[in-house]
């Protein structure tokens, strides 16, 4: 078989939940299509939305309430129900804005201008991890496999304690990285010998076959490889796995995209980026060196970069994309059978979301439809340059500069027309901006329905309002009345 599918092993999306949470019925319609998509598993990263108690009840989410520990054990209960396993991903170094930005936990940073990276050195932050990993663990009975994130611990050894300990003759920042993830991994061993251990690999990419031979994880850890580009470097990756395997690390996991790795702040994803990043995947599986086991990859879909930065692309919207993906690993290409899958699964005329076509019918499916028809219908209208730059108009840049506004003055005919296309902008967004709000407060939170009109259409709708005022206000003294 020339395109051989991906080999044998789990495909579990991850839930990215640190931004736009779904309503737990909304999570409940997703599990169902990705159970008919071919998904076995879900790699759910909670963040504040996980409801620690105790002495870490402050970690939990104030924008919205996190999910109670009734709704986290009857999600378990539904993806049970549909053959998928929960592997929950919890961060215990790098990326732990969520809780190192409360100022009671200030101290526990590597630095203090650095959100995201843990002390290694201090105790009490190793007692703040394992405290966090007990509670996700014992609302997750029968838990098999559990993630401990641990990529992209950025300033590492910048710390002052930090700098004491690398003083000693023979120490380094990667046995630095590694020791604190020794102490994490022993940790969920020693509490809970049957569960699988799974961390990104990021930062060991560079470590040498000795150092990773010597780390104290090997053989108690899987590391999962990373890559979301279109363009990823097959012979690199595959370099790079067998540095993993000939160290000792032969069970590891390949990590994927299908939404939220193309720009920071992309609203509509292309779902040809995604399934080309995918191929790649598939010929790295092909080239893997012998006595690998990939044990399964994971689908990422990212809804923030980071805690603290602005929303990617909603889930709905993404569907098309996660589908495809989807359909590419199960047939080892991305041929007209591969996309004949996807348009009749989800029930699409293109796999592409903005051409998928309008709902006929039975929008089942593709729970949340209606949502992402309106959000790929809105930013088709916040694309529009005139729409996105109307301070660059000819019309406002020619007669209703700055200077002109200044001194009050304005041609009445070109204020005219100046009027008349910034109100029937600001009319068609604000009917597309009232569909949005209505199909994704069904959804997701008030909170998410507010950030998403405010990080993408008020930044359209205020210079625009602001331009009509203004030109409104100075045609007054110049046209009598």
């Amino acid at each position: 078989m020339d395109n051989p599918p991906w080999p044998k092993g789990k495909k579990i999306v991850h839930l990215d939940l640190k931004g736009a949470p779904p309503k737990v019925d909304y999570l409940y319609q997703l599990m169902e299509c990705f159970s008919r998509l071919g998904v076995d598993g879900l790699l759910l990263e909670y963040e504040d939305m996980f409801p620690y108690e105790g002495d870490l009840q402050h970690l939990r989410a104030t924008a919205q309430p996190p999910y109670s520990p009734d709704e986290i054990l009857s999600m378990q209960k539904v993806a049970k129900s549909k053959g998928m396993e929960v592997i929950p991903l919890v961060q215990t170094f790098g990326h732990m804005e969520f809780v190192l930005k409360h100022r009671s936990m200030w101290s526990l940073r590597e630095v203090s201008n650095c959100v995201g990276t843990l002390n290694p050195c201090k105790e009490e932050g190793l007692k703040l991890v394992t405290a966090m990993l007990r509670q996700v663990v014992e609302l997750h009975p029968g838990l098999k496999t559990l993630h401990i994130g641990a990529d992209e611990v950025y300033m590492l050894g910048e710390g002052e304690l930090s700098k004491e300990w690398l003083a000693s003759p023979g120490r380094s920042v990667e046995q630095l990285f590694l020791t604190h993830v020794a102490s994490v991994v022993k940790f969920i061993k020693e509490a809970w010998p049957h569960i699988t251990v799974v961390m990104w690999d990021d930062m060991m990419r560079g470590m040498s076959l000795d150092t990773l031979k010597a780390s104290g994880i090997v053989g108690l850890v899987q590391p999962m490889l990373w890559d979301y580009s279109p363009d990823l470097d097959v012979e690199k990756t595959v370099s790079l796995l067998d540095k993993y395997r000939a160290a000792g690390m032969q069970d590891l996991w390949a990590a994927s995209s299908f939404k939220g790795s193309t720009r920071v702040d992309t609203n509509v994803p292309s779902t040809q980026r995604h399934v080309d990043n995918h191929l790649q995947w598939l010929k790295v599986a092909r080239s893997a060196p012998a006595g690998l086991n990939f044990v399964g990859i994971a689908l990422t879909g990212w809804q923030r970069y980071d805690h603290l930065s602005v929303l990617c692309e909603l889930l709905p919207v993404a569907l098309p994309s996660l589908a495809a993906c989807l359909q590419t690993l199960l047939l080892g290409q991305f041929s007209p059978e591969a996309q004949k899958q996807v348009t009749t699964l989800l029930q699409v005329s293109s796999v592409e979301a903005t051409s998928m076509g309008s709902a006929i019918g039975d929008v089942r499916l593709f729970p949340g439809r209606r949502l992402a028809e309106s959000i790929v219908e809105v930013e088709s209208l916040l694309c529009v340059e005139d729409v996105e730059s109307f301070e660059k108009h000819m019309y406002v840049r020619g007669w209703f500069s700055p200077h002109h506004r200044s001194r009050r003055m304005v041609n009445p005919l070109i204020a005219a027309q100046i009027q008349s296309q910034a109100s029937t902008y600001l009319a068609q967004l604000q009917e597309m901006v009232d569909v949005v709000r209505e199909e994704m407060r069904i959804l997701y939170p008030d909170s998410t329905v507010q950030e998403w009109i405010e990080e993408h259409v008020t930044p359209v709708m205020v210079p625009l309002q602001r331009i009509l005022d203004q030109i409104t206000e100075c045609s007054v003294e110049l046209v009598p009345s």
